[in-house]
């Protein structure tokens, strides 16, 4: 079974391939480019400056290259993973989930392109997850580029949800929370963006450098000390919790978006559509609970195990599933490698031992937390057997090193960056 659920990962990941959403979505007819639907003439325009941030940067940059020719776009790609940009297009690799130097060089590159446009100047966004680390510039100098790893890995390990963690670095960046379309206004601005975020939250994508912020600085004070930030944070960020220094970012209504607009390519409601459909093919009876997105891992597997179980009692004959998406709370707990999907298989697996259930968790962007593994898969005897071979899942557990753990048993799902990142799937199996 567990063989089936890889399979099932596999093609659902072939499904949202980035390429054929964006072909989909965005075409150039009569001199004019459609998105979604918009049509922006380009004869108007001068040039076409492209701004690719992202884990899905150098996908997304080399389709939308391709499908503009012979028009050319230009600009610049930032991501964490390696890639050949298309022509005419600066390259850098930022650093994820903490920025590295490139991070902040690459953001100073993009705001030097955005400066001193005009009405006839045309920019294109292609923004995807990962954005917020992968290009990044603190909102003062006073801030060093150490101070705001530290500041991103307080956020990262602390069990933050993304919308929470991105409130937070909107407000301490100088590229983030509509930001950057400040500074390009009022050059006509168009964001083309893959949703790894709630789908009512498109303003967290990359920390929506190019959109209206709808949250406050009254929430990063109040964030703050729900998190437990206060007196964790460098001396240079503290300084703005404890005098109250947090600077307000561009809302909805802000002359900054006068001439923008935004469109999702694809996001996770696709990939749960495709990995239902590749699920109903198996002949199971399936279910989707969107109910524990951001909840605690054993809060979610408490919900996720009672309605399989529950699925199974009306179908007793059957194999039934249950599937879900989105991400869950995971806090980091010792120094081991692993993420969110593999310590959420990990636990689970120690919850159906014994039992003919299976499970899989995995990122779509192929990069579950620090490690190369997507995510894992496991049943009902994954404990049994790694108990076999000397393996503690409960000291695994309290280091944080799942993968560890899935590694040597053979049951870590990995499949290289993909590409593409439009959060997590998973999947709950009876038989």
């Amino acid at each position: 079974m567990k063989d089936v659920l890889r399979s099932l990962f596999a093609k659902t990941l072939e499904e949202v391939e980035l390429d054929g959403a964006m072909r989909r979505l965005v075409s150039v007819r009569d001199h004019t480019l459609v998105a979604a639907g918009e049509e922006i003439p380009l004869a108007p325009f001068k040039k076409i400056l492209t701004i690719a941030i992202g884990k899905a940067a150098h996908r997304m940059a080399t389709t939308f290259a391709d499908i503009v020719s012979p028009s050319v776009a230009s600009g610049v790609v930032v991501s964490s993973v390696e890639g050949a940009p298309p022509p005419y297009f600066l390259s850098y690799q930022g650093g994820h989930p903490y920025p590295n130097a490139e991070s902040f060089h690459a953001a100073a590159v993009v705001e030097e392109m955005l400066s001193d446009l005009k009405p006839h100047h045309l920019v294109v966004y292609l923004l995807s997850g990962g954005g917020s680390a992968i290009c990044e510039r603190p909102i003062t100098d006073a801030i060093s580029p150490e101070d705001v790893e530290a500041f991103f890995r307080a956020l990262v390990t602390g069990g933050a949800d993304i919308v929470a963690m991105n409130v937070l670095r909107k407000h301490f960046s100088a590229i983030k929370g509509g930001r950057l379309a400040a500074r390009a206004h009022p050059a006509r601005q168009l964001t083309l963006y893959v949703s790894d975020v709630p789908a009512d939250q498109p303003s967290s994508v990359a920390s929506g450098p190019t959109m209206p912020d709808e949250s406050s600085v009254e929430d990063c004070y109040a964030l703050a000390e729900h998190l437990g930030l206060r007196g964790n944070l460098p001396t240079s960020i503290e300084k703005f919790f404890t005098e109250r220094l947090i600077e307000e970012t561009p809302k909805p209504g802000d002359p900054a978006f006068e001439n923008s607009s935004w469109h999702c390519l694809i996001d996770n409601q696709a990939a749960l559509a495709a990995l239902e459909r590749a699920a109903a093919a198996e002949g199971w009876v399936t279910e989707t609970d969107l109910s524990i997105d951001d909840e605690p891992i054993d809060a979610a597997l408490d919900v996720l195990l009672a309605r399989l179980d529950k699925l199974k009692a009306v179908h007793p004959d059957g194999t039934v599933a249950v599937l879900t998406g989105g991400e869950l709370s995971c806090p980091v707990t010792g120094d081991g490698r692993g993420g969110r999907n593999q310590h959420f298989v990990l636990r689970a697996a120690k919850r159906i031992a014994g039992r003919d259930v299976s499970v899989l968790s995995a990122g779509t962007d192929g990069i579950d937390g620090v490690s190369p593994a997507a995510g894992a898969a496991a049943d009902g005897e994954t404990i049994a057997r790694a108990a076999a071979l000397g393996l503690d899942a409960e000291d695994f557990d309290r280091r944080s090193d799942s993968f560890t753990f899935f590694d040597r048993l053979g049951d870590a799902v990995v499949t290289g960056p993909t590409g593409n990142n439009v959060r997590d799937v998973r999947l709950l199996v009876a038989r």
